[in-house]
């Protein structure tokens, strides 16, 4: 009898043994992640990336060799690989810190690179954004510097599945960088409460809010002036009498 546990465990780790592999060998293709589905016919491996050119190479030579090693050294039964573009890279915390990183080996001064990387993610209309770069920045000594725009949440049941966060390697004349970037995607949040108030007008020209559904009609109020007498005004507001 298999042990499902351990079946699932191998699964998931065949799985980060080969992001890794990706991570490490095509992040100049600004990858993003990669899905592997089971079928009877093979194994799917879905390659997600800025620059899937990159990874097909010149006649598909690249992916062939992909291919070979996935199936030679991760055990991978017959994998149909195929690459895809990224739905909205800036919103990508991978591909973002995999373009800073290769910014930054390029020689541009790591404070503007940091600036642009942030203008863009909020430009794609990101809630929030966080881009930390440590190193030898401007001396011997070892720093960081942190740039934040928006909101970033830290904590919290909106982290699962709101926040994209992902790290990267620049390896410079002056030693190694290290590049971290935390996006907040433009969702809602689970605890975001708002108040929808209709407006009617009434018939003196005036606003009234509309009753809502299932709300309690008052009829028969009766009014005591200061005099001790009563006056008696029925009101109706749509919702019959109760």
């Amino acid at each position: 009898m298999v042990n499902v546990r351990k079946y699932f465990l191998q699964k998931y780790m065949t799985r980060v043994m080969v992001d890794q592999y990706l991570a490490k060998q095509f992040y100049n293709a600004e990858y993003s992640g990669v899905e592997i589905n089971r079928s009877p016919i093979g194994t799917r491996v879905i390659i997600y990336a800025g620059r899937p050119a990159m990874i097909i190479g010149k006649g598909g030579r690249t992916i062939k060799q992909l291919a070979q090693i996935l199936e030679k050294h991760y055990q991978i039964e017959n994998p149909q690989i195929t690459v895809t573009n990224v739905e909205k890279p800036e919103l990508d915390a991978r591909v973002m810190a995999f373009r800073l990183a290769i910014t930054l080996e390029k020689g541009y001064h790591f404070r503007r690179a940091a600036f642009i990387t942030v203008r863009k993610i909020m430009n794609a209309g990101a809630l929030g954004t966080e881009v930390v770069i440590s190193g030898k920045l401007s001396s011997e000594r070892a720093r960081y510097e942190k740039l934040k725009e928006g909101t970033v949440y830290k904590s919290g049941q909106s982290l699962d599945y709101m926040v994209d966060r992902a790290i990267a390697i620049a390896t410079l004349k002056p030693g190694i960088f290290g590049v971290e970037v935390v996006i907040t995607k433009p969702l809602n949040p689970i605890d975001k409460m708002s108040l929808n108030e209709d407006v009617n007008m009434n018939e003196e020209g005036g606003e009234s809010p509309a009753p809502s559904q299932g709300a309690i009609t008052v009829t028969n109020v009766s009014f005591i002036d200061n005099e001790g007498g009563n006056k008696n005004d029925e009101t109706k507001t749509g919702g019959g009498e109760s």
